[in-house]
């Protein structure tokens, strides 16, 4: 799918700035230069990254940069204002510089700030917000700010987790950020706690927000000549609720494929539940989808949803190559309850689901074949236990913008029965993720482990294990450049498996090779993802520059022993820049080759896109599932 803003400022949009253009115009260069080596943030617990004395350095000499790359845009500026065309592409070019909102590279722990007031009380609990740009923009900023609804007061005070009168908890207060800040319509979010000048027991709480662009318009371009357009707003009238039409059309004689319109609610009505639906239809696609869920948030809650969904389309048949219409009726409902032990410093949940899929109209299927298709009622019920906290930084997979990182563990096992169309099995897994920041970096690790017994037989069938390993290291630096290695090791291997659609695997986009276009299949699969960042110093026009390399090696087949598999692997480069002055957002180039045993085989050689942002790992329990194989 291909973004595009409606208003070409929206690049802008999304990145938190603190100071007004003109605290950034007047602040003198000696008073950024020591800011440069002051804005260190806080230490962190012992056997987290330490800063070295190195990176001072370099970021007064990044600082440096930014203010020659800022005299040469007021040189400009004062230039391009004598005349009137001149002045116009200039507004409609450039808009004010951002600063970073964290110490470029370190890890914070955003709980330290509020540590001071941790047990006062709370008298009064403010709202102040921004605009989505700054008031003193270009006219298509200020134009941006006219037609944007800003987020309603009262939107914003049904995200808090406290009130006044209650105490003030750091913990609570980072958790609550990141709730905010992962909302659509908010490009960031900050709290200020003052104390009062008459009592120190008491504090005051300042929410500060600003808006993000939210009204986009996309469009793909799908098989048979089929093409989606679609408008949405992620802030419907300031509510915080989206809302999108999809138009459907062939592009070889424009006739009429349908619409789907969706609307998703975040907070219903400040109970934290997530409401969504979807209805429409797609040429021979349609669905209906209606939704109510609410996710454990703190280390003590609860979750509870129910979902329904009636949708024909068509699934593609990866051991035919081909792709037959399928249409199902399914229903699930599950709830929660989590509680915190101070003890061991984690909490300990229990989770149910019930829930049954019904198939109308489906691809061939026997007992033995295409098990996906067949009608079942399933009862799964989870326990384990978890912790989670969050810290920030950035240069992870961003440049400048605050980025939220999970630490903590999951440990959970899985239990349920299944009454299928062709017999009733006992399910029984196993789900295992931890995840923390060392002084070699960032590294995750967690595995799942999953299988069905027959309860005629005590024949094992459909067996599945899944390991993921993730790691990032620490920001090196190399004479004025930033680097970061990130590394990825996905392991997928079924046996027991039965035939058809689902019960064989093939490289995902997901666990892929980058570029690789080669269509294989096997029931064993194990991808490794390398990437090597480079963040230079260099800004020309105030362009920042990341260069990056490439290596992903891949397995693939139904041998057991996996290294006998037929083998892939990838490997190129590329170049991602941004400039936060510009209206334009990251753009992405990326350039690889792909190999087999055999040689050259197929691949896209080329890719452009938008720079995107991982999903970030969570360690949250959520509904007990089924371990998937794909």
């Amino acid at each position: 799918m291909l973004l595009v803003f409606l208003l070409p400022v929206c690049g802008a949009a999304g990145r938190p700035r603190h100071h007004s253009a003109a605290d950034r115009v007047s602040r003198p260069d000696t008073v950024l230069l020591k800011a440069a080596g002051l804005q260190r943030g806080l230490p962190f617990d012992k056997g987290y990254w330490e800063i070295a004395d190195s990176l001072r350095q370099s970021d007064t000499l990044r600082m440096a940069a930014e203010l020659r790359n800022r005299r040469l845009y007021d040189s400009i500026r004062s230039k391009t204002t004598r005349r009137a065309v001149p002045r116009l592409l200039y507004r409609m070019l450039f808009v004010n510089p951002v600063l970073d909102t964290t110490a470029n590279g370190q890890v914070q722990d955003e709980g330290r700030l509020f540590e001071q007031y941790a047990g006062r009380k709370i008298t009064d609990v403010a709202i102040e917000q921004e605009p989505v740009f700054d008031t003193v923009g270009n006219w298509l900023e200020r134009t941006g700010n006219k037609l944007h609804v800003a987020t309603r007061a009262r939107v914003l005070r049904r995200d808090l987790l406290f009130d006044a009168g209650d105490e003030v908890d750091p913990d609570l207060l980072v958790r609550n950020l990141q709730l905010l800040r992962s909302r659509p319509y908010l490009s960031d979010a900050v709290f200020v706690v003052t104390p009062d000048p008459f009592d120190s027991t008491y504090v005051k709480v300042t929410l500060r927000t600003r808006d993000s662009w939210t009204i986009t318009a996309d469009g793909a371009l799908h098989g048979e000549g089929r093409t989606m357009a679609a408008l949405s707003d992620a802030n419907i009238l300031g509510t915080g609720n989206r809302f999108s039409v999809a138009t459907n059309f062939s592009r070889n004689d424009f006739s009429y494929g349908g619409n789907i319109v969706s609307y998703d609610v975040p907070n219903l009505f400040g109970s934290f539940f997530k409401a969504n639906f979807s209805a429409g239809r797609d040429f021979y696609n349609s669905e209906l989808r209606l939704g109510v869920n609410k996710a454990f948030i703190l280390p003590t809650d609860y979750e509870l949803g129910i979902s329904y969904d009636n949708v024909k389309t068509k699934h593609y048949l990866v051991d035919r190559d081909t792709s037959e219409l399928a249409k199902s009726r399914s229903f699930n409902v599950w709830a929660g309850r989590s509680k915190y032990l101070p003890s061991i410093r984690s909490s300990v949940y229990l989770t149910a689901r019930y829930g049954f899929a019904r198939f109308g109209r489906r691809p061939f299927t026997s007992k033995y074949y295409n098990p996906v298709f067949h009608d079942y009622d399933n009862v799964l019920v989870g326990a384990g236990f978890y912790r989670e906290k969050f810290y920030t930084a950035n240069m992870v997979y961003g440049f400048g913008i605050r980025e939220f990182l999970a630490t903590g563990y999951k440990a959970e096992l899985v239990s349920g029965y299944s009454w299928r169309e062709f017999g009733e099995d006992l399910y029984l897994g196993v789900n295992y993720k931890m995840g923390g920041f060392t002084r070699l970096g960032y590294l995750m690790g967690g595995f799942s482990l999953g299988s069905f017994i027959d309860m005629a037989t005590g024949a094992w069938s459909q067996s599945a294990v899944d390991v993921d390993l993730r790691w990032f290291s620490p920001l090196f630096l190399w004479k004025r450049s930033r680097i970061r290695q990130f590394l990825g090791l996905n392991y997928t291997q079924g046996w027991n498996r039965y035939a058809g659609s689902d019960e064989v695997m093939r490289f995902t986009r997901q666990n892929g090779l980058s570029l690789l276009r080669e269509d294989r299949l096997g029931t064993n699969r194990m991808v490794l993802n390398t990437e090597t960042v480079f963040f230079t110093p260099y800004q020309p026009l105030g362009f920042r520059i990341a260069l990056f390399g490439f290596a992903d090696f891949g397995l693939l087949g139904y041998d057991a022993n996996i290294f006998r598999n037929n083998f892939y692997t990838t490997f190129g480069f590329g170049v991602r820049l941004r400039n936060e002055r510009l209206v334009f957002s990251t753009v992405q180039l990326r350039l690889g080759i792909a190999l087999g045993k055999g040689g050259l085989v197929d691949n896209r050689y080329f890719e452009a896109s938008n720079g995107t942002r991982l999903e970030q790992y969570r360690y949250l329990p959520e509904r007990p599932e089924i371990v998937r194989f794909q």
